[in-house]
């Protein structure tokens, strides 16, 4: 049986013991960062593997690659992609930006599709607010919902027609969060209607999605105590009030916004109402913790995975790409500067 799980992996490629490890936890899926990049030859050699390594080829296999600071694939040999914030900047017409955006999920979604993957956690659905920490600064499209949900929308749908699954990241919202959940655990005091006009509208204009990602962070207007990763109450709120049926992950179980053994951590997720768990830093001794507080892929859970694994398209929406690619650049220079930046280790 499946379990509740997504691991990631040391290198490019698996070691005997990793192989051994996944045949018998059987993980839902796999998420590959830099240290797994290699060449387009070598990526698919290691999608493959892990494919193998549970025996299941159409297993998930997840990826950061937004743009910007978030883009495990890049040169020299894929194209750089600009952050979120670069579409709108690029044009004072809406209805462009929006084009942009996707075409430049379709043009990814292409060059992931190449190498075996078939998720990819975009878009980023935050809308950051004056004084926010900025680790979501420029990954955001816009800064006011409407706008978010516009090309988010947009982005999302030039992956669907390319064949790989969006997630929607990181409900119910991260914008307000004034620290890095990498590091530290945000405390947003915001009450339930500003939230709801704000942080969740674009969420709730994306609700019909297949995939979605948890925000580590504590909303006091939702529940004081826990993290919407491990809230119950906040689960809830992004099923009913959010409206989304689709499959929902938990962000990286390794961030110190969480506390607790990895076991715990695995366990407290699942039991909020999180369907699966993500563990990032391809440590063996680190994943074999989380398997302990890992169950099986089960009842509502299994059929949200089945449901969002139904929407890939096998046979993508027809693409020259190279001619794409030359339009995207074209619209998009002078602002691809933008796109550096250190890399953001977990999105």
């Amino acid at each position: 049986m499946t379990s509740a799980a997504i691991y990631g992996c040391h290198g490019h490629r698996l070691t005997a013991e990793e192989k051994a490890f996944f045949s018998d936890v059987r993980p839902w899926g796999f998420i590959l960062f830099r240290r797994n990049v290699d060449s387009p030859d070598h990526l698919r050699a290691l999608t493959a593997e892990l494919r193998d390594s549970i025996d299941n080829p159409d297993a998930p296999i997840l990826i950061d690659q937004e743009g910007g600071r978030v883009q495990r694939m890049g040169p020299p040999h894929w194209p750089k992609y600009p952050p979120g914030d670069a579409f709108l900047k690029a044009t004072n017409d809406p209805l462009a930006a929006r084009e942009l955006a996707r075409l430049g999920g379709r043009l990814m979604a292409h060059e992931l599709k190449d190498v075996g993957i078939n998720v990819d956690c975009v878009p980023v659905l935050d809308v950051p607010v004056p004084g926010a920490h900025d680790i979501i600064g420029d990954r955001a499209y816009a800064r006011d919902p409407a706008t978010v949900a516009q090309l988010g929308r947009a982005a999302a749908e030039g992956l669907l027609a390319g064949g790989v699954l969006p997630v929607i990241k990181h409900m119910p919202g991260h914008g307000r969060a004034f620290a890095d959940t990498h590091k530290e655990l945000p405390t947003v005091h915001a009450d339930l209607e500003t939230l709801d006009g704000w942080d969740f509208a674009p969420f709730k204009a994306l609700s019909d999605m297949p995939i979605g990602m948890t925000a580590h962070i504590v909303f006091t207007a939702i529940d004081r105590k826990h993290p919407a990763t491990q809230s119950r109450k906040a689960i809830r709120m992004i099923r009913e009030r959010l409206g989304f049926n689709g499959l929902l992950l938990s962000d990286d179980l390794c961030m110190n916004a969480l506390s607790g053994t990895l076991t715990e951590r695995a366990e407290k997720s699942l039991k909020a109402g999180c369907d699966l768990v993500i563990h990032w830093t391809g440590n063996l001794d680190e994943m074999r913790q989380v398997a302990e507080g890992t169950g099986k892929l089960k009842g509502g859970a299994k059929r949200r995975a089945e449901a969002a694994l139904a929407r890939i398209v096998h046979t993508p929406e027809p693409l020259d790409y190279r001619e794409a690619r030359d339009r995207f650049d074209t619209a998009l220079a002078g602002r691809m500067d933008a796109a550096r930046g250190p890399d953001v280790a977990e999105a």
